[in-house]
């Protein structure tokens, strides 16, 4: 569970970094499973499919993921690997139990070619009937440097509320709090070291960079809230049958 000092930072700021979290061993079994996940999944996806899943900025003939959806319930290999005891105890700490996965992400950001993500707001996204009960554990499978694309976070800014989200006209999927109200919050860089995990609140302000390094920066989010707690206003569609109860 978090000290004091950990569950202080984390009530001021919005958000935590706890480096060292899983042995270098487990990242390496995550990123082997990740690698099989997407092979498999790169054979069935349909031109539309390409477009969410895949980078979009990229040379003509390279296709690269952007991300996979929900790898706490499709690959039991990761849930059995990253749902630990000591993550559950922490996640109960801030938000109660019992507790649902409703929703997890694999980020790939690959080298070169990574997107940003502009700053938001996760509970925007979720619309959750209770904002102070929706929590994002962040893991970091690679090095997250500022160098290819870390998180940045707005501190503070989880005490402010679910503000009203804009997007890009070709870009659906990149919600983002407008320009103006996120210049409140200055983006302060959260590096984490490979195997450490980035906690933070639903409402707080976030973003990452673009990846020009040569390196990745992947790293797999899992959303949890109460099991009891409905998701009331989803700006996106969320599947309610991948949920992961414990």
């Amino acid at each position: 569970m978090l000290n004091e000092s950990q569950l202080a930072e984390y009530q001021d700021k919005g958000h935590l970094t706890i480096n060292g979290f899983y042995e270098p061993a487990t990242v390496a079994q995550v990123i082997d499973e990740i690698n099989i996940w997407a092979d498999e999944t790169r054979a069935d996806l349909s031109v539309e499919d390409q477009r969410w899943y895949f980078e979009n900025n990229v040379p003509e003939g390279i296709s690269v993921f952007r991300k996979l959806d929900n790898p706490i319930y499709n690959r039991k290999v990761l849930r059995q690997l990253l749902v630990t005891p000591e993550l559950l105890n922490i996640a109960k700490q801030l938000i109660g139990e019992p507790l649902t996965v409703f929703f997890s992400q694999v980020f790939m950001k690959p080298a070169k070619y990574g997107g940003p993500k502009p700053v938001h707001q996760d509970n925007y996204y979720f619309g959750p009937k209770d904002e102070e009960r929706v929590l994002t554990i962040w893991l970091a499978i690679d090095n997250a440097t500022v160098e290819n694309g870390c998180l940045y976070f707005g501190d503070g800014s989880h005490h402010t509320g679910v503000h009203q989200h804009v997007a890009p006209s070709d870009e659906p999927f990149n919600l983002m709090v407008p320009k103006e109200m996120a210049a409140e919050f200055p983006m302060t860089p959260a590096p984490v070291d490979a195997g450490g995990i980035s906690l933070h609140h639903g409402n707080t302000f976030h973003q990452s960079s673009e990846n020009k390094s040569e390196f990745p920066r992947r790293a797999l989010a899992m959303h949890f809230i109460p099991q009891d707690m409905p998701l009331i206003n989803p700006a996106l569609k969320y599947d309610q049958s991948a949920i992961v109860r414990f």
